[in-house]
């Protein structure tokens, strides 16, 4: 059993108030390895709303406030480590939620503690489409209504859509080849593209290349990429290795568009890449520019309250915030900490939640095992496509910054 250790995260605020017991919530994810950029943005973005939440006086209910409280744990990206971690906060029983996970092996290995301890979980990261597919799955199907998981980042069906449409519509593609890593999230990633793809006239996939966590040398897979006459290049893994392949496409003179996962904007594919990763393109559900007055807001917040001037993942900061928003207002409707009071709020929100990519209007529904999108917040309207370039990511297209633009207001 680990160490517990509990942040309390309390403001000053005006003694008028009446106070009730504090509200406990678990902050997870991998805050040390090659993931730490999206879980460490993720646990600073929650933390953030936290702290405005609580210096306004917390979350208001039976007439009383009450302040939250953060339990942290580190998953290190690591299956098993995460599988214990939430069987640890799965049994503690003042914690009323859980927000984080950044690793889809990650949720498979710990999910199902929550769902038996029937406590409310938003996967606010890891968006492999097992991750919740799992629920779905013959022999483990979640009835209508009894599904404790949520989750608040895209989902690959939607980044896939998103990117192919980039690579087919827009690159005018039609010989692709597929370098995925050979983690769940990877290979989930890999089989949607490939799916995808299979519906799609005139488009073939020449090579399909697999690679593994901590992978430095991808000179063998990018040869067979190349050599099959390749237009384009998806990749579906983390940071560090995705920048081993910018750099590898570098020193082959394999000039062709590389696209791929969310993970391309990345702080440590960014870094470890340089130049190599310019011209980068991933679909994106934040990107790190005021494009909005509450983008604006939050990533001074962020800067400010961090001592940062590039978040080291936008996205993975912005979702963890809007997360905990939201939980916040399920758990104010709910007028309870009860686990299955706070999933049905949470499952019909009265009113809608102010967060940093947008004024989420009832993200989830009821849980309908035939129709998994009732847990899922995002669809494709809000997903953009990033582009890579000189150390930052920005807007591929301007007419993505416009739509966003319209949908905030």
């Amino acid at each position: 059993m680990f160490k517990l250790t509990y942040l309390p995260i309390v403001l000053a605020v005006s003694s008028s108030l009446s106070y009730a017991q504090n509200i406990k919530i678990a902050l997870t994810g991998p805050f040390s390895g090659g993931s730490a950029p999206m879980g460490v943005s993720t646990r600073d973005g929650a933390k953030l709303a936290i702290q405005e939440i609580n210096a306004a006086g917390g979350v208001s209910f039976g007439g009383k406030k009450h302040l939250i409280d953060i339990v942290e744990r580190d998953d290190e990206a690591k299956n098993e480590r995460g599988a214990l971690v939430a069987q640890e906060i799965a049994s503690m029983d003042d914690v009323v939620a859980v927000v984080g996970t950044a690793n889809t092996g990650v949720v498979l290995a710990g999910d199902k503690f929550y769902q038996q301890a029937k406590k409310p979980r938003i996967i606010s990261v890891a968006a492999g489409s097992a991750a919740m597919g799992q629920w779905v799955k013959e022999g483990n199907v979640v009835p209508k209504g009894e599904l404790y998981a949520f989750r608040f980042s895209a989902n690959d069906g939607v980044q896939s859509e998103t990117i192919l449409e980039e690579a087919i519509k827009k690159l005018g593609l039609k010989k692709v080849a597929i370098l995925a890593d050979d983690t769940n999230y990877g290979v989930s990633g890999r089989d949607d593209l490939l799916s995808r793809i299979k519906g799609m006239p005139g488009v073939e996939v020449v090579a399909v290349e697999k690679f593994s966590i901590g992978s430095k040398d991808m000179t063998a897979q990018l040869l067979k990429a190349k050599t099959s006459g390749a237009q384009g290049l998806f990749v579906v893994g983390i940071g560090p290795e995705l920048a081993a392949i910018a750099t590898g496409m570098n020193k082959l003179a394999f000039k062709v568009p590389m696209l791929g996962s969310w993970t391309l904007s990345m702080g440590n594919f960014l870094d470890n890449a340089g130049p190599a990763a310019n011209g980068a393109l991933m679909p994106q559900t934040f990107i790190q520019e005021p494009f909005t007055p509450r983008a604006k807001t939050f990533i001074a917040s962020y800067q400010a309250a961090y001592k940062v001037d590039r978040i080291p993942s936008p996205v993975s900061a912005a979702q963890g915030y809007d997360a905990v928003k939201i939980l916040a207002a399920a758990i104010e409707q709910a007028g309870s900490t009860n686990g299955k009071a706070i999933k049905d709020a949470l499952e019909n929100l009265q009113k809608p939640v102010e967060g940093a990519i947008a004024k989420w209007n009832k993200p989830y529904s009821t849980w309908d095992p035939a129709h998994p999108e009732t847990h899922e917040a995002f669809r494709k309207e809000r997903v953009v496509v990033g582009l890579a370039k000189d150390g930052r990511v920005t807007f591929a297209h301007d007419e993505d910054r416009k739509r966003l633009e319209q949908l905030d207001r």
